[in-house]
Formats: C-alpha cells, structure tokens, sequence
C-alpha cells in the first residue's frame, strides 16, 4: 500500500573527501501559493544505507493498512468470546511485519521491472533513488518476514496448523505482489489481493487466533475494512496510470480507464459505509453505524479524485489512508460498544 506523502526533488549532496550520496525529500509540488513556502523547505537529507533510508523503505505510514484489520478482528472477538491479548497482539506484530516486507518487496521489485523512474508521482523509492541496493532490500526482506515466520510459530502453537497456511499464503502473495513470474499488481489483480489479505485474510484470521473460530460477524466486517484498503491502492492507480502504462503495469485503471477507476471507487466506499449500517440495523445497534460520521469525508475525497491529476492525488491518496484509520476506529469501538453481551 503505497501512502503519497513524500514525493518529490531529489538534490544530491557531497563530502569533500570521501562523498557520501544523500537525497534530501520534499513535500510534492505545491499546488497552492500558500504551500509552496512548506514545500520549498527540505526534509534533513536522508544519506544512503542509514536507518533513515531503511525507515524510508518500509513507509511507516502505510502501517494503518496493518493495524485496522487487527482491531476490528478484535472487536469481533471482544463480541463473541472475548479478548486474547496474547495472540491480538502478535497478530498485530505480524501483520506490521508483513506489511513492512511487503513494502521493501514493492520497492525493490517495482525498481527491478523499471516502474519507479523519475516520472514517478508517488513517494521517494529506496531502491530507485540509490538510498539502499536491490541486494541490501532483498535480505532485509528476509529478515522481516522471518520474523513474521517465528510470531507464526507462537500462533500456530495458540491456534493451530491453519496459522501455518495463512502466513505462507500472505508472504508468498506480498512478494508476488510485484515480484515473480507473474507479479500480481502488473496484472490487474493488485485490487484482488488487497481486498482478500487485507479485509478477509486479515481480520477473519485476528478474530480466529482468538476464537479459535471465524463467527460470520468476522465475514462480515471484512468487507468494508478491505473496501477502504483497496480504496488506497484505486487512487494510486489512477494517479500512477501513464507512467504504469509506459512500465507495462496493467492495472484495473490501465486496463478499463480512469473512469472505471473512479467508479470502482465510489463503491468500494460504498461498501464501507453500508455494511456497518446494514449491520446496525439488523442487531438494532447503532453504535455499530459509527463509521457512517466518516461519510462526508469520503465524499470530499471522491470530489477531489474526481478533479484531481497527477501529484495532486498524493493528498487523496494520504487522505484515504487516513479514512482507513478514522473508519477501522470507528467501526471497531462501534462493534465493541454495540454488539458486546
């Protein structure tokens, strides 16, 4: 999941003896006279193969992608049966780990198969911009997901052998996202994946390692979390549609059109919203309809994908990061608060 808020310049920087490659990262070009004095401000130069680079690789911001799904899977939980933090928050300690490999997967994957070049509208890459090599991410990639492996151990120990198919299943898919024969994301199939991993696979399996069971409730409030999370990558592919066309990146945007993708938008939110209203109404709980507070915000973000090009979706795209995490807060203490015994 690719959050938009740190594109832009790249400015090199050298020591007198020994030169030492340093990019510093701006904000992306202003689109306003009253942001272009922040914009025109760098961030502190990030120098090649430090932490910061590494920080910059695994995009902390997109860590929300991660952490939804783990609360509304334990709210879910709290409703039927109650909590286990033991399991709630390795699951969580998980999940921030495959999504960080995934995120070193994608950059240096796309980086390999010439998708991040200096057209690129998005957030500074790792593997593109020289900060880190191809080699470098690649190990880290192994580590990260090993240590997913090893909270996978202590989960299957809790819940059982499943546990063992469903983390083989997310690392195998979030380096095949970009990476393989047959790398998802160029397919068309990017929407797919998220919305499976990061809806069903993500909050079924929270409230299981729980449960040690999947309740429909679980099902259900999937669908609207990978409805938001989907909605993230909607607006990456249509920001990123010439440069993914040039790259032979054939996303559902390439594919069927910019106006596809604003139409797949509108109904991801869509779902999101109706889902937890439909829910409120059938148990005659209306904390469950909380996430319905968020609508007017989804609604300005659509306006804004709806007239925006370019670098000016990276606030839309940040934006609809930020809906995940408003909507998931919501739609968790919703379930927790209205539906709990």
């Amino acid at each position: 999941m690719r959050a938009g808020r740190r594109g832009g310049a790249l400015a090199w920087r050298a020591g007198s003896r020994q030169p030492r490659r340093r990019l510093a990262v701006t904000s992306p070009a202003p689109t306003s006279p009253a942001s272009s004095s922040a914009a025109s401000s760098s961030a502190p130069p990030v120098r090649a193969g430090s932490l910061g680079a590494w920080v910059l690789a695994a995009r902390p911001a997109t860590l929300t992608a991660a952490f939804v799904p783990v609360a509304v899977g334990t709210a879910v939980a709290h409703v039927r049966g109650g909590v286990a933090w033991g399991p709630a928050l390795a699951a969580l300690a998980g999940a921030f780990l495959l999504q960080i490999g995934s995120n070193l997967a994608n950059d240096v994957f796309d980086h390999e198969k010439g998708a991040d070049t200096e057209e690129r509208l998005g957030p500074t890459r790792a593997a593109a911009s020289g900060l880190l090599s191809a080699r470098a991410l690649k190990r880290g990639m192994v580590v990260v997901f090993g240590l997913a492996l090893a909270i996978g151990l202590y989960l299957t120990w809790v819940a059982g052998p499943a546990i063992v198919a469903i983390g083989l299943a997310s690392i195998v898919s979030a380096i095949a996202y970009t990476g393989g024969p047959y790398p998802l994301g160029y397919h068309g199939l990017g929407d797919v994946f998220v919305m499976i991993f990061f809806g069903f696979v993500a909050v079924c399996g929270t409230a299981f390692v729980q449960l040690g069971e999947v309740p429909a409730l679980a099902w259900w409030a999937s669908a609207p979390v990978g409805s938001v999370a989907t909605a993230i990558l909607v607006v990456n592919n249509v920001r990123d549609r010439e440069t993914d066309v040039k790259a032979g990146k054939r996303t559902l945007a390439v594919r069927f059109g910019r106006r596809a993708g604003l139409a797949e938008y509108a109904l991801l939110l869509l779902v999101a919203f109706a889902v937890p209203a439909a829910l409120a109404l059938r148990h005659g709980a209306p904390w469950v309809a909380l996430p319905l507070l968020a609508a007017p915000v989804g609604a300005k973000l659509f306006r804004d994908l709806v007239r925006g090009e370019g670098r000016a979706l990276n606030a839309t795209l940040a934006g609809t990061a930020k809906l995940l995490l408003l909507h998931g807060v919501l739609f968790a203490a919703g379930l927790a608060l209205g539906l709990a015994s």
